[in-house]
């Protein structure tokens, strides 16, 4: 009983009349029955399911507000119909106003820049070109360490 009590966190059952809640760029597993075959989601601009097998599902926030989804099985029979519940980041942020402008930091142990929704066109490009181009470095380093000489 006590390793379950320790696992509970890892998987949330859905249960009827339950809402799922899950924070921007996180996800959730969530239990449902192993028969659900097809998964409609309300709004996939605030949240994404994706179906794994024995009927577990990863819901992952992508923006805030409220969606739902629909779990059916291969005959159609509606088997879940959750509200998703999605809200924003839970880690230490210090957000800097410049203006209208904001510029997020979080700041787990040091702070470090952090995309949000909502933040200034010019601080959301700057930083995501910035890890554009880290990504695509890492990439060609891969890409480059793998060809055989």
């Amino acid at each position: 009983m006590a390793i379950g009590l320790l696992l509970w966190p890892a998987v949330v059952l859905a249960e009827p009349g339950d809402s799922i809640g899950v924070n921007v760029d996180q996800a959730k597993l969530v239990k449902l029955p192993t028969r659900v075959a097809t998964i409609v989601v309300g709004n996939p601009l605030i949240a994404d399911v994706t179906l794994q097998n024995g009927g577990i599902v990863v819901v992952t926030g992508k923006s805030y507000g409220a969606t739902n989804f629909i779990a059916m099985d291969r005959s159609g029979e509606i088997l879940v119909d959750r509200l998703i519940q999605v809200e924003g980041p839970t880690d230490q942020l210090v957000t800097v106003y410049r203006g209208v402008d904001r510029e997020p930091y979080s700041c787990m142990p040091i702070c470090q820049r952090r995309v949000t929704l909502g933040d200034g066109d010019s601080y959301f490009k700057s930083v995501m070109d910035q890890a554009g181009s880290l990504s695509s470095q890492a990439g060609g380093s891969a890409a480059t360490a793998s060809k055989p000489n």
